[in-house]
């Protein structure tokens, strides 16, 4: 019987490697191409505010349509292969395929014919609708994607997910950065050609340089591409392993589902819209801030613009200048959000993971293997995203100086952004939970209640002309505690999570501010002592810094023994991390 544990450890943690390493590609290639098109000539911030106005419209239908599909159809196939039953598990894949396809086309038809009205009277940002009409088609693909990638995390075969992620961000980063290369200065004519007839952009005639608006949307339009590519990468996968599949269909000799096909697309609605539904909230969320941001600061700055990055205060700003503000701002905040998302990435690995793996042990009632990776996973969560939070808030500036050095504005925003981190990972991890028991509802409850909470602190902060932008990051923080404290007591209600304040908290605190102490004498020492002044010095005393500020992180994390024998064991490589930190005296 601890052999068979044993093995549905390894297995577990092995498909947490796969998707953990998939995720580090993704974020990291796509840090890259924000860096590069960010200092592009003509883009800076004012791009990066069309390129996520645009983007947040596009997330609210691609959350409606498809987020939740990958972890309900994975619920779904793991439940019935579980049992032995890998027809149904095939029939439901089947369905889902059909349906989610109709809902795709419909969802970017809306976006692509809506984009006008979108632009112009919700987020209030003229220019944003030509990213939504680039963005358009890629709903469609992501929808059909996503079924398959369900159908494989069902089967515990991450390698569908991992490699079609990171074809799509390898093809995606590699067009972003070429097409917005290409439409600096005056734009080569099948360009031109294409923007007025695809994106209905009539003034691009009588631009001696593209608007900063158009740059966004062709940045854009390479995702588009790139989801069509990774579409056709997973079609290939399934029908290589089509033979396979047909073969384990043959063989399965369990009690088949009897619904007919408008019941079973019933059920995966069912189990798909709640499981979307807290990604669905924050989606709207994000448009409603935008919005609010937006509106916001054209109240703020209705009397003056203060002087900024250079440029002189503004009297008596007009309404373009007004509105040129809040793009700027609203693009400068935008910036943080690739920084703050690779945390993320590293922990979403064990949320997508833990689904079809507690909904697994649930089926053949196993609670305890349940209970057990949650705690596990609750626990690396911390350690995973708490450094680095802490690492942001003391090296949000020298970070910016070197991703954005033609637009490091903005870096105190990240900082205070990084304190949100934190709970919005363990959000992450506890959706994931919540999701593999069947209690799909709740995550949606906390992200609400975070928003409504949210909403309301940027409509009091952010027309407060000395917070302003600050505003929205300080809401932030809010909007996730309140999430994470719902999901939490709900969960901990039904799955008894084996959670001390020393190992949990405390500790992993304490390693981390010191950490952070460290990372800034530093960095602070070296830069000085090099000139204090200058991009390579920048560069060698942050890396330095953030290099040592790990070494002495995961020095601590040892020290105070915060990860136990059995819990190293658990890493991918634990026996061998364990022999090697045995042979070092730090554990016996």
């Amino acid at each position: 019987m601890d052999k068979i544990n044993e093995n549905k450890t390894h297995s577990f943690m092995g498909n947490v490697a796969i998707i953990l390493f998939a995720q580090i590609m993704v974020k990291v290639l796509g840090l890259i191409y924000r860096m590069v098109i960010t200092n592009i000539d003509g883009f800076g911030d004012a791009g990066n505010g069309f390129y996520n106005a645009g983007f947040q419209v596009y997330t609210v239908l691609l959350a409606i349509s498809s987020v939740g599909i990958p972890n309900a159809i994975a619920k779904m196939v793991a439940e019935r292969t579980a049992l032995g039953d890998h027809r149904s598990a095939h029939r439901i894949f089947k369905t889902a395929f059909l349906l989610f396809a109709v809902i795709g086309f419909v969802c970017s038809a809306v976006l692509y014919l809506g984009a006008d009205f979108i632009a112009i009277h919700i987020v209030n940002m003229d220019g944003a609708q030509y990213v939504m009409r680039a963005l358009a088609p890629s709903i469609f693909f992501v929808c059909v994607s996503s079924v398959i990638r369900g159908y494989f995390q069902g089967l515990s075969d991450m390698k569908a997910t991992s490699l079609s992620q990171m074809l799509e961000q390898v093809f995606k980063s590699g067009l972003t950065i070429a097409l917005v290369v290409l439409t600096v200065g005056s734009m080569p004519a099948i360009m031109m050609f294409l923007t007025r007839i695809t994106m209905f952009y009539s003034e691009a005639s009588g631009a001696s340089s593209t608007p900063p608006e158009i740059m966004a949307a062709w940045a854009n339009a390479a995702s588009s591409i790139a989801t069509m590519i990774s579409f056709a990468y997973l079609a290939v996968y399934y029908l290589r392993r089509r033979k396979g599949i047909e073969k384990q269909l043959r063989l399965s000799s369990a009690p088949e589902l009897k619904a007919s096909t408008g019941r079973l697309m019933k059920a995966i609605l069912m189990l798909s819209v709640p499981i979307s539904l807290a990604s669905i909230i924050t989606a709207v969320n994000r448009v409603v801030d935008l919005a609010t941001i937006t509106r916001g600061i054209e109240a703020a700055f209705s009397a003056m613009i203060p002087a900024r990055d250079g440029m002189a205060a503004i009297l008596s700003p007009t309404a373009e200048q007004l509105n040129d503000e809040a793009v700027a701002l609203s693009g400068m905040l935008s910036k943080s959000d690739t920084l703050f998302n690779m945390p993320l990435a590293l922990n979403i690995a064990f949320a997508t993971v833990l689904v079809p793996s507690i909904a697994g042990a649930l089926a053949k009632g196993d609670r305890k293997e349940a209970s057990d990776k949650t705690s596990y996973s609750f626990l690396i969560s911390i350690l995973l995203v708490l450094p680095c939070a802490i690492g942001y808030i003391v090296m949000a500036q020298p970070i910016y100086n070197i991703i954005y050095p033609a637009a490091s504005s903005g870096a105190d925003l990240l900082a205070i952004m990084s304190v949100s981190l934190i709970f919005s990972a363990l959000t992450q991890t506890l959706t994931g939970a919540l999701q593999g028991i069947g209690k799909v509802y709740v995550p949606a409850i906390g992200i609400l209640a975070g928003c409504v909470c949210k909403v309301i602190l940027n409509l009091t902060l952010i027309r407060i002309p000395s917070i302003n932008i600050y505003g929205a990051a300080i809401s932030s923080i809010v909007c996730q505690l309140v999430a994470f404290l719902v999901n939490f007591f709900v969960l901990i209600h039904y799955i008894p999570l084996r959670l001390t304040l020393g190992k949990y908290v405390l500790k992993p605190l304490a390693a981390g501010l010191i950490m952070g102490g460290a990372a800034f004498v530093i960095y602070r020492l070296l830069f000085t002592l090099m000139g204090g002044s200058g991009y390579l010095v920048n560069l060698a005393a942050s890396l330095i810094a953030i290099a040592a500020a790990a070494v002495i992180y995961i020095t601590l994390v040892l020290i105070f023994r915060i990860l136990s024998r059995d819990d190293i064991l658990l890493l991918p490589a634990g026996g061998k991390i364990l022999r090697f930190l045995t042979k070092l005296g730090l554990y016996s």
